[in-house]
């Protein structure tokens, strides 16, 4: 503690000229407020990003989707994707895992929750089941969830 309070007393004599006599209790309180100021503002960054709560979602097939939607999908589908997409009432979250070299991929939805200022999706790709039969041909896999809309970003991970 007492190096701490040698070092501030070095700065103050440096930004106000050495001549000035500057108190012990002094600097205890610029000390305890510069921490302060630390402690509060850290606090704060990890409350935007605490989980509120778990999203119900519901998982849409291809004869579901809008058809704007579909669309959008249809041009993104050889690579992977990451889109969202509203109407008035509903908040669609897409993901697609892109080009697979066989059938029988799944997706999973890990998480999705609610945070003060962002939605948080997360997803697992699962392959093929061991020795399960597979369509020799390619597969785009992909995922939709419905959720109600909320004025938030979504964050993908």
């Amino acid at each position: 503690m007492k190096q701490r309070m040698d070092f501030v007393r070095s700065c103050l004599h440096a930004a106000f000229g050495e001549g000035r006599a500057i108190s012990s209790r002094f600097l205890q309180v610029l000390l305890v407020l510069v921490l302060t100021a630390a402690v509060v503002g850290c606090g704060k960054t990890q409350d935007k990003t605490q989980k509120l709560n778990d999203l119900k979602f519901t998982v849409l097939s291809e004869e579901q989707l809008p058809q704007e939607l579909k669309q959008m999908m249809e041009e993104k589908k050889g690579e992977s994707f990451r889109l969202t997409f509203a109407d008035e009432n509903e908040l669609y979250i897409c993901v697609g895992y892109g080009r697979q070299p066989t059938g029988g991929y799944s997706i999973s939805v890990t998480e999705l929750y609610e945070t003060e200022n962002a939605i948080y999706v997360h997803t697992n790709l699962l392959g093929p089941s061991v020795g399960e039969a597979k369509k020799e041909s390619p597969s785009y896999p992909y995922i939709v969830v419905k959720l109600e809309k909320l004025d938030k970003t979504v964050v993908f991970e």
